[in-house]
């Protein structure tokens, strides 16, 4: 499935009624009668429930004068409030107020203090609130009357439905100015947005659905949109099948680079989770005063000690790189970066390395660090370079401070992915794929456990573990996709104490969930 723009969607719904003759107020009733199945199907069942209506003056609202009706017909006792100005409705929202008040429903506008306590005695004895007052067109802040019901219907604590999007919530960007509503239920038309799935957005959203609401498939498929959510089918099609004379040779052989006194874990758990998620084999190359304890903790992995500049400092040194780069040549793909340390001699040694290497690269951490104030090398390396940066190492290479990047996440990042011909796999809340020509993919897994240390270690190790068994390019949604899911099994048992090694010990089970799908749509082609 694709997600849409806040200008790509009224794109979409402007061909949809000009070239398919598809009416406005069809498309409302559409949206309106979702939302109402939708919420009837939350509540298990409507008849004799007393329903709060929150509708604005735009289309957000019309769909909200739909739904109240149609949940009225199924027995629930409903009122509406208007939060906008009655002079300022839409034609088409106008009309099903108007259809709303023959058919007997209250409807009252919020303008007096008189109507403000009526507001808050019905939120207080509701079974269930609609929120159709804001839709993807806002942006900024909230007006005071409209923050202020904001707050009122978070204090009471009901189950909230959101039409297309929780009011006070960012289309394009998730950002909540001052205050949102949080939602239980979110449903969406179309397609989803990014404020549906990063966060704060993604918090007040709650459980997300999407309805097509009858435009036409071509619509929604648009190869103009260019964004895409990473979900269960999109990173099945990516797996490559095992053949049935698969031997250790062809499943992936990958050279790591990683760990250093005091950050051996980090070594561990990212060669580790090259096997768990597939690979044939995995060797460690590590400073050689931690060699013994590499062999000692790793036993499936392979491991090489390398000379170190000082003798038992426990770092790369520059001395290393000749023979990095003649060992690199034996394997598929090098993984870089966990737990390397920041010494200098250490941060020039991954410069040069990259530089030289004639094998696809993958940088994680401390090999992320080593481009601060370079970055524009990453474009003359000899393979596309994939980099798995958190938004500090992130906003840190393109000098950037956290919350400028997360301003614009999607912008920046985007720009980024071209300008050094890079694909960038950015962790956050929700981590997001992206890739030079542009297409980004946002994940549908994971949860709040699996902030961790070591997290990312896991991540950037299952990513370079299937190299060999993704369509070429393609590893990081595959490994996006799995790191989530095998976090998302692990925290149903461990929750909060979860574990970095919880997620490495769930991988198996998280490839084996993804190859029993069978897809029928395919990756989207460049």
């Amino acid at each position: 499935m694709k997600i849409a723009s806040v200008k790509e969607m009224r794109e979409i719904d402007k061909r949809a009624i000009e070239n398919y003759g598809m009416p406005e107020i069809l498309l409302m009733e559409n949206a309106g009668r979702a939302a109402a199945t939708a919420f009837e199907n939350h509540l298990g069942g409507v008849r004799g429930k007393k329903l709060c209506v929150l509708a604005g003056s735009g289309n957000n609202g019309g769909d909200a004068f739909v739904a109240a009706r149609h949940l009225m017909n199924h027995g629930a006792k409903v009122k509406i409030f208007l939060a906008g100005n009655p002079a300022h409705l839409t034609a088409s929202t106008a009309l099903n107020r108007d259809i709303a008040l023959r058919m007997g429903i209250e409807v009252h506008a919020l303008e007096s203090e008189r109507d403000w306590d009526k507001l808050q005695v019905v939120l207080r004895f509701a079974d269930g609130v609609i929120d159709g007052v804001l839709g993807t067109g806002f942006t900024g802040a909230l007006r005071e009357n409209i923050e202020r019901l904001v707050q009122l219907v978070n204090e009471m604590h009901r189950p909230v439905l959101a039409v297309d999007l929780p009011t006070g919530v960012d289309a394009d960007t998730g950002a909540v100015a001052s205050s949102a509503i949080r939602a239980e239920l979110t449903v969406t038309f179309g397609l989803p947005k990014f404020g549906h799935l990063l966060c704060p957005g993604e918090a007040c959203t709650g459980k997300l659905l999407v309805d097509d609401i009858g435009i036409p498939a071509v619509l929604l498929e648009d190869e103009t949109i260019r964004q895409f959510f990473l979900d269960e089918e999109l990173a099945a099609s990516v797996l490559l099948p095992r053949a049935i004379d698969a031997h250790k040779g062809s499943c992936g052989r990958i050279l790591v680079l990683a760990g250093s006194r005091g950050m051996t874990g980090a070594a561990v758990l990212c060669s580790e989770a090259v096997l768990r998620s597939g690979a044939g084999i995995a060797v460690l190359a590590v400073p050689e005063s931690l060699h013994d304890l590499m062999e000692i903790k790793l036993t499936e992995v392979m491991t090489i000690p390398m000379a170190e500049d000082a003798a038992g400092d426990g770092c790369f040194g520059l001395g290393d790189l000749s023979a990095l780069l003649e060992l690199s040549g034996r394997y598929d793909a090098v993984l870089l970066g966990p737990g390397l340390g920041r010494q200098p001699h250490t941060l020039q040694l991954v410069r040069d390395f990259a530089a030289q290497v004639k094998k696809p690269l993958f940088l994680d951490a401390d090999a992320i660090y080593a481009f601060r104030g370079c970055a524009d090398t990453l474009k003359e390396l000899a393979f596309v370079p994939v980099l798995t940066p958190h938004l500090g190492e992130m906003a840190a290479l393109l000098d950037v401070t956290v919350p400028e990047l997360k301003e614009s996440l999607l912008d920046i990042t985007r720009e980024a992915a071209k300008e050094y011909h890079a694909v960038f796999v950015v962790k956050s809340e929700c981590t997001i794929v992206v890739y030079p020509d542009g297409r980004v993919f946002v994940t549908s897994t994971g949860n709040p456990g699996m902030a961790t240390a070591g997290s990312g270690d896991v991540l950037a190790g299952a990513i370079a573990g299937l190299t060999r068994q993704t369509a070429a390019g393609l590893a990081p949604l595959a490994g996006v996709y799995l790191h989530g899911l095998a976090g998302d099994l692990a925290a149903k048992q461990n929750g909060r104490g979860l574990l970095a090694s919880d997620i490495l010990h769930r991988l198996p089970e998280a490839v084996r969930q993804l190859e029993k799908c069978n897809p029928e749509a395919g990756m989207p082609e460049e």
